[in-house]
């Protein structure tokens, strides 16, 4: 019976040694096979933003593009913490993985986030969007981190843009 064993033993060893030399075996005690791997495949996009936020864009470097930099497609994760102490950073992140803003303006100095911009455009008048809106907005929010959104009517004015942006920035207290 012992024979058997030392032969059985023998087998494995060899199995998982060559399980790792073909790539199938992970030290987490995982078997992949070849099939179960996807290999998908990937393009280059044309442009990185719509038309419509490039004229967004070209409008936000205008009017604050001396004072702030601009950076587009952020994704939340990269803007708030969510390793907050009691709660499941996991799911947390789940949460916010991916949902993202047009815009961040950032200061100069240290690339610190100053504000978000959302830019509306018709697919924000569906439930499941505006449900999605308000969400980010509130985490947004409980961050500390301003929302500014702009309503994509066609065309953008810098100097309205500016104005916007100073008033989310340090609002009036009177008002």
């Amino acid at each position: 019976m012992t024979f058997f064993y030392i032969i059985f033993g023998i087998i494995v060893v060899v199995a998982v040694v060559l399980a790792i030399l073909r790539g199938n075996f992970t030290f987490e005690g995982d078997f992949i096979s070849e099939e179960v791997k996807a290999k998908y495949r990937y393009t280059r996009k044309n442009f990185f933003l719509t038309r419509a936020e490039h004229e967004c864009y070209d409008a936000l470097v205008e009017a604050v593009g001396q004072e702030y930099r601009i950076f587009a497609q952020v994704h939340l994760p990269t803007l708030v913490d969510h390793a907050i102490r009691g709660q499941d950073w996991r799911a947390a992140l789940a949460h916010i993985n991916r949902k993202s803003v047009d815009f961040v303006l950032c200061d100069k100095a240290y690339i610190s986030p100053k504000l978000a911009i959302e830019l509306d455009d018709k697919s924000h008048e569906r439930q499941d969007r505006q449900n999605r809106d308000q969400e980010v907005e509130r985490i947004l929010n409980e961050a500390g981190l301003p929302l500014l959104r702009i309503e994509n009517r066609g065309s953008f004015n810098s100097i309205e843009l500016a104005k916007q942006i100073k008033d989310t920035l340090n609002p009036d207290p009177v008002k």
